[in-house]
């Protein structure tokens, strides 16, 4: 399952999935992007295992309803990819009165995560794969949802700090249940990725020319969810398809998974 999946890192690693000759689920917001994200790739991999399930990403209740219909079919998951991402220009809150891109890049993503673990163990070995970002800013825990003053790239790289600290806290939680969790971290990738961050967005969007293609950005991914190199390594940080130091504090992993599982109400 890749969420984030109709463009993009999403769509060039599913694509290789599918090519590999895996049943591959995309995510994604929405059904026309989707629906010809999987008919490219069907025709790219000649698999016709290919499924498409829709998901906003900026609602926890949408997610649950994710997992929902996944379980309707599926009974077995060996790899989830958390990639999708949002930049915002300014803040926006959702329906659950949080903070988009925070919501978006890590707290649905960590609902994700928990609501499919009972399938990941049962499919084991299997893995989770979080795309995070070397812009990754401090969490602000008084003011994690940037009430007191928004800044986009602060908000962006808060959200894949939480991401970081997620990786190595749930990797540390399912130690020896057969199923490892890692981050990649894939460069600058010719991507969507702040097509509606305001200031932020135009400047990324002058820089594209410059970046990678998303089937380069996708190796370091790839990698990692498939390679037999990988077997049993767990809450690593990876670019361009080596361990690399990150800021992992178990503190803060304890404090932020606290924190998450209240926000996206969990029970544990």
């Amino acid at each position: 399952m890749v969420t984030g999946a109709n463009s993009g890192i999403g769509k060039a690693a599913a694509t290789q999935f599918a090519q590999m000759g895996a049943t591959t689920i995309l995510v994604a917001r929405d059904q026309r992007k989707g629906a010809i994200a999987q008919e490219e790739i069907k025709t790219a991999s000649g698999n016709e295992s290919v499924e498409l399930l829709l998901a906003d990403l900026s609602s926890l209740d949408t997610v649950r309803k994710l997992v929902s219909d996944y379980k309707e079919k599926h009974d077995k998951l060996h790899l989830l990819v958390n990639n999708a991402a949002v930049v915002e220009g300014s803040r926006v809150v959702t329906k659950d009165g949080l903070e988009e891109v925070f919501v978006v890049n890590y707290l649905s993503q960590f609902l994700l995560t928990n609501l499919l673990l009972d399938t990941l163990k049962s499919s084991a070995p299997s893995r989770v794969v979080n795309v995070t970002s070397s812009v990754h800013a401090h969490i602000d825990f008084n003011d994690l949802q940037m009430e007191k003053g928004y800044n986009a790239i602060k908000s962006y790289g808060q959200s894949k700090l939480a991401q970081i600290l997620f990786t190595n806290e749930l990797a540390q939680r399912l130690n020896d249940s057969g199923v490892t969790v890692n981050c990649v971290h894939p460069g600058a990738v010719r991507t969507h990725l702040g097509d509606e961050g305001g200031i932020v967005g135009i400047g990324i969007k002058l820089l594209r020319p410059f970046y990678q293609s998303p089937e380069k950005g996708a190796e370091t991914l790839v990698y990692v969810a498939t390679s037999p190199e990988v077997d049993g390594v767990t809450g690593k940080y990876f670019y361009k398809r080596k361990e690399k130091a990150a800021p992992f504090n178990k503190d803060d992993q304890q404090r932020l998974w606290d924190v998450s599982m209240k926000l996206s109400g969990l029970k544990g």
